[in-house]
């Protein structure tokens, strides 16, 4: 059957991450807001995340990961022809934050932009790069993850200031053959815009500019509806896993690993149990990031790679779900 679908024959070269050096803990938490260690672990399965510090903002952190993926993959930054960025926390509202890194590291033979897809950014870039590249006229694209959750999270709000922490993921990849085998086997994005409200920064954009009353609302932080978005999150994640499986004409133990956005350890461990995938098969590492939206997926893989769970030649499955409200996989033979 995967024949019959679109693949998108691209190769894997490197893959890097970058998170802040500070780590906050549930504790550091209980001592101002009214939770515990064991109230947030249990209903999230956080137990620390990384929240950015001075100077550790959304470029460096995205330019950190993109040059560690770089250097993996013994590429000068100059074979690069595309760096896209998956973030909904840029550097600064414009320019994009890939033209940061597109400096930063010397890529001065690509393109550069961002896309804003929150949790969902990494794959949604993914996926669009793996296809500018069949187009032919480029051949290596920088794709990112990344976001500083950090800097738009209420940390007055015990509902929601709990879950997140920044960090940055990358890969580099290269368009190759179809007769190569390797690249995405079946892919899927969707998004629904009735939800958007759900999850969003009400101010700080061309609807409600920056004034002395949003500001004194607290309307640059992130609002979130968290009992709608469980809801949605646990059925989607769940259908899409399944869609993308049936339609690639894949089995669930023919992949050989699971790389979930991290959002909640109750999501990510329905959709797990329900496939019958065995614990070690999907990668969970939310206990000591938090929620990275866009990050998420390129720290994960990399962590992946780096201890052996992944290898040239692994299926992986990638699917991840956000703000939008958008979700999206990937199926990927290395």
């Amino acid at each position: 059957m995967l024949d019959k679908i679109e693949r998108l024959p691209v190769r894997l070269l490197g893959t890097g991450h970058a998170v802040p050096s500070r780590v906050m803990t549930n504790n550091d938490f209980a001592k101002y807001l009214d939770t515990s260690d064991d109230w947030i672990v249990e209903r999230t399965g956080i137990r620390e995340r990384r929240i950015a510090t001075d100077g550790e903002t959304t470029a460096p952190l995205a330019t950190s990961a993109g040059r560690a993926a770089l250097v993996e993959a013994g590429i000068d930054p100059k074979e690069v022809d595309l760096v896209i960025c998956g973030t909904v926390t840029p550097e600064v509202p414009f320019p994009a934050t890939a033209c940061f890194v597109h400096r930063d590291l010397g890529c001065v033979n690509a393109a550069a932009f961002d896309i804003s897809a929150a949790c969902s950014g990494f794959l949604y870039s993914l996926i669009t790069g793996s296809k500018f590249l069949q187009g032919g006229t480029w051949k290596t694209a920088l794709i990112i993850g990344v976001d500083c959750m950090s800097r738009v999270s209420d940390y007055q709000d015990r509902g929601s200031c709990i879950l997140f922490g920044d960090g940055a993921g990358a890969v580099l990849i290269r368009r190759a053959s179809l007769s190569d085998g390797k690249g995405i086997l079946h892919h899927r994005m969707y998004a629904d815009g009735k939800g958007v409200e759900m999850l969003y920064v009400p101010a700080g954009g061309t609807r409600r500019p920056a004034n002395e009353q949003t500001v004194a609302a607290r309307e640059h932080y992130l609002r979130m509806n968290g009992r709608e978005i469980y809801k949605f999150a646990v059925s989607r994640m769940q259908e899409i896993i399944e869609q993308t499986l049936c339609e690639a004409g894949v089995r669930p133990e023919q992949v050989d690993m699971v790389i979930p956005h991290q959002s909640n350890l109750r999501i990510i461990e329905s959709a797990r149990q329900r496939i019958g995938w065995p614990k070690e098969k999907m990668l969970i590492n939310i206990e000591r990031y938090g929620n990275t939206s866009a990050g998420s997926i390129g720290i994960g893989l990399d962590e992946c790679r780096k201890d052996g769970r992944v290898k040239e030649g692994s299926l992986i499955l990638l699917v991840a779900f956000g703000a939008g409200l958008t979700w999206a996989s990937a199926l990927w033979q290395l």
